[in-house]
C-alpha cells in the first residue's frame, strides 16, 4: 500500500513537471492577450516624441533663428540718420557753431544711396573755414552716391542678405536632421525596452518552471522515493535562473528609464511610463523592396546632409561672385543738388538764385585700387578651393548615404530570413523538450538532459526576441540613414 501511494505521488509530481513544460512553451500568447489593455504602442510613443520632446521643439526654433539672421542682414539697408553738433566759445569770441545732418537711404538693386543733408554753420563764428560757410538758414542737399566699379552688381550688404537667405534652407535641413536623429534614438530605446521586457518574461517563466520542478522533486525526496542528493541538480537550476531573472529585472528597469528620457508633457515637464505599461509586440516582418526604392530616391535627393552641402555650395558661389567683384577698381561717384533752406514763415522760392538749380551742386569721385591685389586674389582663390572641397565632399556623401541605405536594407533582408529560421528552430526545440520530458517520466532520461534541453529552449527564445528587436531597430536605421522620418503609421 505504501509503495502504491509513493508511486502515485511520484507520478503526480512528474505530471506537474510535464504541465510546467507545456505551459512554458505556450504561455507567450496568453500573456499578450492579457496585456493588450496596457500596451504602449510604438506609433503613439513616436508621436508623443515628435510633438513634445525638447530637442524637437528646439529644432523648430532653427527656422526662426535663421529668419532673424536675415532680418539682421537686411538691417544694412535701413535708412540711417546722422546728426552732429559742434560749438566752441572762448572768452567773448564765438569760434564756430556747426550743425550737420544727413539721412542716407540705401537702394537695394544697384547699391545706390540716396542722401539728404542739412548743414548750418553760424556765420558769426570767427574761425570758420570759408568752404564750410552756409546761408544763415542753412544749406540743404539732395543727391546720390553711386558705385561704378566693384560694388555695382554686388556689394557686402547684398551679399550678406543673399547668404542669410540661403542659411534659411540650411536651418531647415538642420531641423529635419535633428528630428530624424531624435526619433531614431527614441526607436532604439523603445525596442531595447521591448527586448528587456521579453527577456524578463522568459527568464521569469523559466525560473518559475524550475522552482516548481524542484518543489515536486523535493516532495518526492521527502516521501523517500528519491534521494535528497537528486534535488541538487534541480536546486542549482533554480538558483542559476534566479540570478538571470534578477539581472533581467534590473535591465528592464534601466530600459524603461531610457524610454522615459523621451517622454514629456506639452508644457515641457518630464513624465514617466506608467508601471503597468508594456511595449507592443513587433508587427509581422514584411518585404521592404518598395520602401527601399523610395528611400534611395529620398536619400539621393533630399537627405538633410546633402541639402546642407548644396546650400553651402550656394553660399560659396555667392561669396566667390562677391570676391571676383572685389578685384575690380572701387569707384564711387557722389552728386548732390544744393539749396538755401527757406525761412519757416516764408514759402520756398524756386526762382531764387540759391534754390535747387543745376549750377548749385556738389560732386565727388573716389577711386581705390590696390596695385598688387594680393589680398583680394588670395581670398578669391581660398573661396574657390573651399568650393571644390565642398563639391567633392558632396559627391562622397551622396555615394556613402546611398550605400548606407543599401547596407541597412541588406541587413533587414537577412533578419527576415533569420527570424523565420529561428522560429522553426524554437518549434523544433520545443519538440525536443517535450520528448526529453516524456522519456524522463518513463525513466529513460535524466534531469540533467531535461534541464539542458529546457535551457537551450530559453536561449533560443531569447535570441528570437532579440532578432525581432534588432529588426525593428534596423527599420528605424533604414529611415534614419535615408534622411527620412520614421513612418509612425506602422
Amino acid at each position: 500500500m505504501i509503495r502504491l501511494t509513493s508511486f502515485r505521488n511520484f507520478l503526480t509530481g512528474w505530471l506537474v513537471l510535464g504541465l510546467c513544460v507545456l505551459s512554458f512553451t505556450l504561455r507567450g500568447q496568453g500573456d499578450t492577450a492579457r496585456l493588450d489593455t496596457t500596451v504602449f504602442q510604438a506609433r503613439v510613443f513616436y508621436e508623443l516624441v515628435r510633438q513634445h520632446h525638447p530637442l524637437i521643439r528646439q529644432a523648430g526654433l532653427f527656422g526662426e533663428e535663421a529668419r532673424q539672421i536675415v532680418r539682421q542682414a537686411r538691417g544694412a539697408f535701413d535708412p540711417k540718420l546722422v546728426s552732429h553738433y559742434d560749438r566752441k566759445e572762448f572768452g567773448t569770441d564765438l569760434y564756430y557753431d556747426h550743425w550737420q545732418n544727413k539721412l542716407a537711404i540705401p537702394i537695394w538693386p544697384a547699391g545706390i544711396d540716396l542722401n539728404i543733408s542739412y548743414d548750418r554753420n553760424d556765420p558769426a563764428g570767427k574761425y570758420i573755414n570759408p568752404e564750410e560757410r552756409t546761408p544763415p538758414t542753412g544749406l540743404a542737399g539732395v543727391g546720390l552716391s553711386v558705385p561704378i566699379g566693384r560694388t555695382l552688381f554686388v556689394d557686402a550688404r547684398r551679399n550678406a542678405v543673399r547668404q542669410a537667405q540661403v542659411a534659411q534652407n540650411l536651418a531647415e535641413a538642420d531641423r529635419i536632421s535633428l528630428i530624424n536623429k531624435t526619433l531614431y534614438e527614441a526607436a532604439n530605446a523603445y525596442w531595447d525596452w521591448f527586448l528587456a521586457y521579453q527577456q524578463r518574461q522568459l527568464l521569469t517563466e523559466g525560473y518559475v518552471l524550475a522552482e516548481r520542478r524542484f518543489m515536486a522533486l523535493r516532495q518526492q525526496a521527502q516521501l523517500g522515493d528519491v534521494a535528497y542528493i537528486d534535488t541538487t541538480e534541480a536546486l542549482i537550476t533554480v538558483q542559476d535562473r534566479l540570478v538571470q531573472r534578477q539581472q533581467a529585472v534590473a535591465d528592464e528597469q534601466n530600459a524603461r528609464l531610457r524610454v522615459n528620457v523621451f517622454l514629456w508633457t506639452p508644457d515641457g515637464q518630464p513624465v514617466d511610463l506608467p508601471p503597468y505599461s508594456v511595449p507592443q509586440m513587433p508587427p509581422p516582418t514584411l518585404p521592404v523592396d518598395i520602401i527601399q526604392r523610395s528611400l534611395v530616391d529620398q536619400a539621393s535627393q533630399r537627405h538633410p546632409d546633402l541639402l546642407k552641402l548644396d546650400n553651402k555650395l550656394q553660399q560659396l558661389t555667392l561669396e566667390e561672385r562677391f570676391r571676383q567683384a572685389m578685384i575690380q577698381p572701387q569707384i564711387a561717384l557722389s552728386a548732390s543738388l544744393l539749396s538755401q533752406t527757406p525761412i519757416l514763415d516764408v514759402g520756398y522760392d524756386w526762382s531764387s538764385y540759391y534754390s535747387f538749380r543745376p549750377q548749385n551742386y556738389k560732386i565727388g569721385l573716389d577711386l581705390v585700387f590696390p596695385l598688387f591685389l594680393r589680398k583680394e586674389r588670395g581670398k578669391l582663390r581660398e573661396i574657390q578651393i573651399k568650393h571644390q572641397q565642398t563639391l567633392l565632399d558632396r559627391q562622397h556623401q551622396g555615394r556613402a548615404i546611398v550605400n548606407g541605405v543599401q547596407v541597412a536594407y541588406n541587413q533587414l533582408q537577412a533578419l527576415i530570413n533569420q527570424i523565420t529560421t529561428q522560429q522553426r528552430t524554437i518549434e523544433n526545440q520545443q519538440i525536443l523538450v517535450k520528448g526529453e520530458t516524456d522519456k524522463f517520466l518513463l525513466g529513460e532520461s535524466s534531469l540533467f538532459l531535461v534541464n539542458s534541453r529546457e535551457t537551450k529552449l530559453i536561449d533560443l527564445r531569447l535570441k528570437g526576441e532579440s532578432l525581432k528587436a534588432t529588426y525593428q531597430k534596423t527599420i528605424a536605421r533604414l529611415y534614419y540613414v535615408a534622411g527620412s522620418t520614421i513612418d509612425v503609421t506602422n
